[in-house]
């Protein structure tokens, strides 16, 4: 009975010593697969920079349209044509306009007539009447009534004339300023109108080429960099090896809800090499006016769940997680409230280290 009981305490005092000898092998093999290089996180003012592609439009432009049915009678100018501000482009021809012009003139003038007939009489039954017991009353109203009525009716033949004024005005095309003809897309004897075929495309188009707008779609990430005043570099395809240099004019303040971008645009003063039309390539400087926490973009990993670092507290790891922002060569701006300057984070984040886990930093 003894010998069985000195046995059976042996064999639990090697069961306990070769579990010690597992768990210090566990141990052991945990601290190995845990261990770290560290850096001490710190704020920088990082700088990057970004192509977007971009197109020049002409600073005013103008898609010229018929407003009333008609016929083009004269074409003054053709693509190419240097027109000034006022300059006739296209005579058009519309005879039923020139018909009501004249009927409402005819209209015009004998409204006049009648009113003033009805003005003089009034005006003289009113002289009259300073003699007492000459004009009754009635007779003052009645003439008074007819002058009113008759006034009305000429201010109402006035608008009629001065509204077919206007509309024969519309058969007069003029350059609303300064420019070229870039597009014609009629001929003598065509028929345009604001609806049906004839409307289909502009009459003219014309452009001041002096100055170019530069329109940029800056994408919702890094709209927050840009400033108006920064200055941006831009290449042309078409003029290989050359570089222009711009200021940003005007920023809309607000995201495009299609393509969640920040409209920006760049003015560019008359320039020979640029026209409307081309295809541009911008290079945008991004800098932060603040300092941001700045680590390497392999301390950073990322699941479903977001974005984490792995922080060293007292020897064991704790996930934070955290906002990702910019990268470029190799290190990527993070933003966390449960960051702080100097904290120690992992190098390398893996996933296999856990909340928790001990580590060994190196």
């Amino acid at each position: 009975m003894k010998n069985n009981v000195s046995k059976l305490a042996l064999v639990v005092l090697l069961l306990a010593v070769f579990s010690c000898k597992e768990e210090k092998k566990e141990a052991v093999k945990t601290a190995s697969k845990n261990s770290a290089t560290t850096f001490n996180l710190k704020k920088e003012v990082m700088e990057s920079t970004i192509v977007i592609p971009a197109e020049l439009n002409a600073f005013t432009y103008v898609d010229m349209y018929a407003k009333v049915s008609s016929y083009v009678k004269t074409l003054k100018v053709d693509i190419g044509s240097k027109v000034k501000k006022g300059q006739l482009l296209i005579s058009l021809e519309a005879p039923e306009i020139t018909s009501k012009l004249l009927a409402a003139e005819a209209q015009l003038h004998a409204a006049e007539a009648v009113y003033m007939a009805s003005k003089n009489t009034y005006n003289r039954l009113l002289e009259t009447s300073k003699t007492e017991g000459t004009i009754s009353k009635n007779q003052m109203e009645l003439a008074l009534a007819t002058k009113n009525t008759d006034n009305a009716k000429l201010q109402a033949a006035k608008a009629t004339y001065k509204e077919y004024q206007v509309m024969q005005s519309y058969l007069q095309i003029k350059a609303p300023f300064t420019g070229i003809v870039t597009a014609r897309n009629v001929n003598i004897g065509a028929y345009v109108g604001p609806s049906g075929k004839g409307s289909e495309l502009p009459l003219v188009t014309v452009q001041d080429v002096k100055k170019l707008r530069l329109g940029v779609s800056v994408p919702e990430n890094y709209a927050g960099y840009i400033h108006t005043g920064d200055e941006i570099n831009f290449r042309v395809n078409s003029i290989p090896g050359k570089t222009f240099t711009a200021n940003v004019a005007r920023m809309s303040g607000a995201l495009d809800n299609k393509l969640r971008s920040e409209r920006i645009e760049i003015d560019i003063e008359n320039n020979p090499l640029l026209k409307p039309g081309m295809v541009a390539e911008v290079t945008l400087n991004l800098q932060t006016k603040e300092p941001l926490y700045v680590v390497p973009k392999s301390a950073v990993m990322t699941y479903s769940e977001g974005s984490f670092v792995i922080k060293s507290v007292k020897g064991k790891a704790q996930k934070v997680a955290v906002t990702k922002r910019r990268e470029t060569n190799g290190k990527m701006e993070v933003f966390s409230n449960e960051l702080h300057e100097n904290d120690q984070l992992l190098t390398v984040a893996s996933e296999e280290i856990r909340n928790g886990d001990a580590l060994s930093v190196m």
